[in-house]
């Protein structure tokens, strides 16, 4: 069955600042809406239009620089917030309300008929105002889901046009998350969206648990972005959509490094080498049973095309490599060597990555080439009657490091 696409949900401008020490300028916020924009991305929550005229100001310009992607101003459940955003000049809204009553307490110092009671006021205040209303649900993880669903009628009965459920303090699982949102898909027709955090890791899991559930919009943050531990990663979770759940976004996936890299670069936090997706080490190679079946079907240890993601594989020679990668490095610099040669080279690739605690680059490998061939001309010429072999020469144009070299295979 065809089903319809995902709407993504960007928050890096909004959830992804409010990560400690994480501050971005007008001028990149409009960069990175743009590059949002660009990869495909549905809406992107600009920001917090009550925190100021400078805020406001700030996401009027971004909202003037979209051409296709919708902004959104994130609000809370009260009519001056509803009157900061109008001056943002967006046509969307989003009101966010404490929905447990641990919160609900603490910051209404009252119960849940106050909830609704705001819910019913502001939605209807918003949408005279001519906004579009998504409802947010703060703390659902953690608020009876009975009470929930009354909340998602009440902002149906008032015009909203979406849920959202927020797992504020990330305590959710996927097995959870799912039989939520099965729940809540039964009990009516808005448009329902999940927001993750991850506190435990499982963000991006619950996010394509609620979508396996019924959510039909995920609230999302470049490189997972936000507060403690951050949120759902876009680049994770439209990927896994795709991959695991064969759910389409409008997202293109060669676009999302170069979002990575401008959000990263912005947030002053480097990207993980290991990060999924777009870390530098996502499509890098080592272990020597791994580059064996690589060199024959890049499918077996690969299961996400590199090519995909505007990216290229990269082997790597250290302490875990074996001949198949060894071989390879040399082909690649036009050096042919014997099988004998290659085992003397290998375990000097070996000892020298335990010694430098690092990758053998390309100039590492040609000196233990080198230094193998001396020593293997230096035993035939001791040997008795023997003769000095030369060793192989390299060939032109060999320059440059193994894992740059080494980039595409097969």
């Amino acid at each position: 069955m065809d089903l319809p696409p995902i709407v993504v949900n960007d928050s890096t401008l909004r959830d992804g600042e409010q990560a400690p020490g994480v501050a971005f300028t007008a001028a990149e916020k409009v960069e990175i809406a743009r590059a949002l924009e660009r990869a495909g991305v549905d809406e992107i929550e600009a920001g917090i239009p009550a925190m100021g005229p400078l805020e406001a100001e700030a996401m009027a310009t971004v909202g003037a620089a979209l051409e296709r992607a919708e902004a959104v101003a994130w609000c809370r459940m009260t009519e001056g917030d509803v009157d900061a955003a109008v001056r943002t000049g967006f046509s969307r809204v989003h009101l966010s309300v404490p929905l447990s009553d641990r919160q609900i307490a603490a910051k209404f110092g009252a119960g849940r008929d106050e909830v609704l009671a705001r819910v019913r006021r502001v939605v209807a205040y918003a949408r005279d105002r001519g906004f579009r209303v998504s409802v947010g649900g703060e703390d659902s993880s953690r608020a009876d889901l009975g009470f929930v669903q009354r909340a998602i009628d009440a902002a149906a009965a008032s015009g909203a046009h979406r849920f959202r459920f927020a797992d504020t303090v990330g305590v959710l699982d996927p097995l959870t998350t799912h039989a939520i949102f099965q729940r809540l898909r039964g009990g009516t027709d808005l448009e329902l969206e999940f927001h993750g955090h991850d506190d435990l890791g499982l963000a991006t899991a619950n996010t394509l648990a609620s979508v396996q559930g019924g959510a039909t919009a995920v609230s999302v943050c470049v490189l997972g972005l936000g507060e403690r531990a951050g949120n759902a990663a876009l680049e994770e979770v439209v990927t896994a959509l795709a991959q695991i759940a064969g759910r389409r976004t409008g997202v293109e996936p060669a676009q999302l490094g170069v979002m990575a890299e401008l959000v990263a670069a912005a947030a002053r936090r480097p990207i993980p080498e290991a990060k999924a997706i777009v870390g530098s080490a996502a499509f890098a190679h080592e272990s020597g049973i791994h580059v064996a079946g690589l060199l024959r079907d890049p499918v077996t240890y690969e299961a996400l095309s590199p090519a995909r993601f505007g990216r290229t594989r990269r082997i790597v020679l250290g302490k875990h490599s074996g001949r198949a990668a060894v071989r390879h490095a040399l082909t690649s610099l036009g050096v042919a060597v014997d099988e004998r040669r290659l085992g003397v080279i290998l375990e000097r690739v070996r000892a020298r990555a335990v010694t430098t605690k690092g990758p053998v680059s390309e100039s590492d490998l040609l000196e233990l080439f080198a230094e193998a061939s001396d020593a293997a001309e230096q035993r035939a010429a001791r040997a008795p009657g023997g003769r000095a072999v030369e060793a192989p020469a390299l060939r032109h144009g060999a320059s440059g490091d193994v894992t740059r070299n080494m980039e595409v295979i097969g």
